[in-house]
């Protein structure tokens, strides 16, 4: 694809843009053909040429193109803890092959011609994707270094899956919905975090002094990076050295509960909770209530920051496949298998309790009537579709009415971009094929 045109669908976002598209050119990448990693060669040789190395330490590990081969190999990179996928025989995912999906033609947001869905898998820098019709593959793609076997790292995806877990610990009693987090974090007592509840963090609803502006290298989202070993300390560093002791830094600007706003620490916050009100680390309880259920092929892996805390906003990585099934689990209201993974009330709790006035005043202009509901993003459309999201491209799209599930990994330049909104089109062309061919 042109790179003209791929860079139409990875500039701007949600959260402040590094340009204005009104006064300044987009920043140049390379697209998605021509930053592939297998030709480009990172990490490639024993050892690599210096000129081909991907390293954590120098922070390059997360700078585009060499995100193209980091993405698929955070484990050699930062320390991480398993997700076990237990002892139970992988369920099967039948193959049903659809050589038609390719053609599809959509027209992305804001664009006046249209793409085939081929051509949108490099402009949106695709690791992975694969699309389920009635629990089948109908559709499995593999760019770059991703290959079925190989865990990607889902970015904020990992938050539906939190969201999820709590909302089970919420609907068994073990978590308190209207408790405030020093009911279960007594340290963070005088912090800004300290009379939210735990409903607040499962929402977004705090009202906390931090912004998540990734085109900003002094946005607080950074220090909290490193704070928690995400990203690598600058010579000197003296700031917190775990999740936690970030979170006890956090201030606030008005009292909670006024409005949607995304900030990753309530999921980190909530993640904290799970653990003491458990008494098990996410790791364990992941495992526990949603890999070993589900007949998932591969362990799962977080990553861990200096304390062995699991990173509970982003850190999870999953197999393509595997992450697939976790979609089609809820799409089937919470039952897999056979089995009753998690109680439908609370996949009906995520599809339609989300406050949508609440919403609304994030001022996210792209997502126009939706919800958000324990880390999950409701669209509020005829098909009922519901959507975990990730920065750089990670997403898990749930469409009830077409009885389709589409999971995808990428790893596009900027973190968060018009690629997620622009190409939504895409997925419901899909989803309206595959109606109407059934």
């Amino acid at each position: 694809m042109p790179v003209a045109a791929a860079l139409f669908l990875v500039t701007g976002g949600l959260i402040a843009p590094p340009f204005s598209a009104q006064t300044a050119a987009p920043p140049a990448f390379l697209s998605g053909h021509d930053s592939n990693p297998v030709t480009l060669g990172w990490m490639v040789g024993s050892p690599p040429p210096a000129d081909k190395l991907v390293r954590f330490s120098d922070s390059s590990w997360f700078r585009f193109p060499q995100t193209r081969w980091s993405f698929s190999h955070i484990r050699q990179l930062m320390p991480t803890s398993t997700v076990s996928r237990g002892d139970r025989p992988a369920t099967t995912l039948p193959l049903a092959a659809r050589a038609d999906i390719d053609a599809i033609v959509f027209q992305p947001v804001g664009r006046a011609g249209t793409m085939t869905w081929a051509e949108s898998l490099d402009a949106n820098y695709t690791d992975g994707i694969l699309i389920l019709h009635r629990g089948r593959i109908v559709y499995e793609r593999y760019l770059g270094v991703l290959t079925a076997d190989q865990p990607h790292i889902a970015m904020s995806v990992t938050k539906s899956f939190i969201g999820t877990v709590a909302a089970m610990l919420v609907a068994e009693g073990t978590l308190d919905e209207r408790a405030t987090v020093t009911r279960y974090l007594p340290e963070l007592e005088g912090s800004a975090l300290a009379d939210a509840t735990v409903r607040q963090l499962l929402d977004m609803t705090t009202a906390l002094d931090y912004t998540e502006n990734y085109a900003d290298p002094k946005s607080p989202a950074w220090d909290y990076s490193r704070a928690g070993g995400f990203l690598a300390r600058p010579p000197g560093y003296q700031g917190p050295e775990t999740f936690l002791d970030y979170l006890k830094t956090l201030t606030k600007s008005k009292p909670h509960g006024d409005g949607f706003a995304y900030k990753t620490v309530n999921t980190e916050t909530l993640g904290a909770i799970m653990r003491r009100a458990s008494g098990k680390s996410l790791s364990a309880l992941l495992s526990e209530r949603i890999l070993s259920r589900l007949g998932m092929e591969h362990d799962g892996f977080f990553t861990v920051d200096s304390s062995s805390a699991e990173f509970a906003g982003a850190g999870l990585n999953l197999t393509l496949r595997d992450m697939a099934r976790f979609g089609e689990m809820m799409r089937l209201d919470g039952r897999y298998d056979g089995r009753q993974i998690v109680p439908k009330a609370v996949v009906d709790d995520i599809r339609q309790n989300g406050d949508r006035a609440q919403f609304a005043k994030a001022g996210m202009k792209s997502r126009p009537g939706w919800s958000y509901r324990n880390k999950w993003w409701a669209h509020n459309n005829p098909h009922g579709v519901f959507q975990a999201i990730g920065i750089h491209g990670q997403t898990v799209y749930v469409d009830p009415a077409a009885e389709m599930v589409v999971a995808r990994f990428a790893s596009q330049p900027l973190a968060v971009n018009p690629s997620f909104d622009a190409t939504l089109p895409a997925f419901a062309a899909v989803a309206g094929h595959l109606m109407a061919s059934r």
